[in-house]
């Protein structure tokens, strides 16, 4: 099923219009889910970071002992020249992706050079930013990187997020608020977390149980060289409880205020939720 409209499909070396069928039924990646898949955005005329999310990608490719075969700057103008059937004011979703094709050991390793590739451009609204979540508890965790391979945005870790998401969304909330196996604070099921307490900002520090976003990392950059103060921390659930404002960070909707969690709740899209996505904005116009 689609997740947006117009959509574009790079594979076998062309661009086709339309959602184009990729994958075989005996493709490993289709019955072993050996997937994996980033995602960018396009929007007013630009792609922030979009050589970070290409590279990443194949960094994913490579924990999930699948072989890259487009190099980034390669897959940038494959891209580029896909874009270029939209214009400046319809928002894109970028999402390339890989999958193994054969298995080895008896089908459940990836063999090596056996890869599919696609990019799939879809036009999906940029959120509105001041329209808030709320979030809840989930009785689901994120993986240890020794059982799952959690440094990579990968398809099979997508299961356990849909989980704590309808989990949720059973519970009158919009998201999940998810623990590490030390059950301190580690992202939300779609999105990293940042919280503000006393004019500071915080977000969990990366320990290998969640994928450190691209996004969040261009907050703490940008939030810091606008002169506040971000701190990296181990944060608990008491800790979110007393914050001033929360808001998620995520490549889609680069910035979305939290209005509630649980019974608990916050100057929705407040002045540093604002701040954030403000110091965003203005950094990504510069890049044009």
């Amino acid at each position: 099923m689609a997740f947006g409209k117009n959509i574009r499909t790079y594979f076998e070396g062309k661009w086709h219009d339309g959602d184009i069928p990729v994958m075989r039924a005996a493709d490993h990646g289709l019955w072993q889910g050996s997937s994996v898949f980033d995602g960018a955005r396009y929007f007013d005329g630009l792609t922030p970071d979009l050589d970070l999310h290409c590279a990443r990608v194949n960094r994913s490719a490579k924990s999930l002992m699948i072989t890259p075969t487009v190099e980034a700057d390669e897959m940038i103008a494959i891209v580029r020249e896909g874009l270029k059937a939209y214009a400046p004011e319809q928002a894109v979703y970028i999402r390339p992706m890989y999958w193994a094709i054969d298995g080895s050991e008896l089908g459940v390793a990836p063999a090596e050079n056996s890869t599919g590739f696609s990019i799939c451009l879809e036009e999906v609204a940029m959120p509105d930013p001041s329209v808030a979540t709320t979030l809840t508890r989930t009785r689901f965790h994120r993986p240890l990187q020794s059982d799952a391979v959690c440094n990579a945005k990968a398809g099979c870790l997508y299961p356990n997020n849909a989980r704590m998401l309808v989990e949720a969304k059973s519970k009158g909330f919009g998201n999940a608020l998810v623990a590490d196996i030390m059950c301190n604070v580690a992202e939300t099921a779609t999105a990293n977390i940042f919280m503000v307490k006393d004019g500071v900002y915080f977000t969990p520090a990366a320990n290998g149980t969640f994928l450190s976003g691209i996004t969040r990392a261009r907050h703490i950059g940008n939030l810091r060289a606008a002169g506040y103060e971000v701190r990296e921390a181990v944060i608990t659930f008491e800790d979110i409880l007393a914050a001033d404002e929360l808001f998620l960070s995520g490549n889609f909707a680069k910035v979305t205020p939290v209005a509630r969690f649980e019974d608990r709740s916050y100057t929705s899209n407040g002045p540093f939720t604002r701040k954030a996505r403000e110091t965003y904005m203005d950094w990504a116009s510069g890049q044009r």
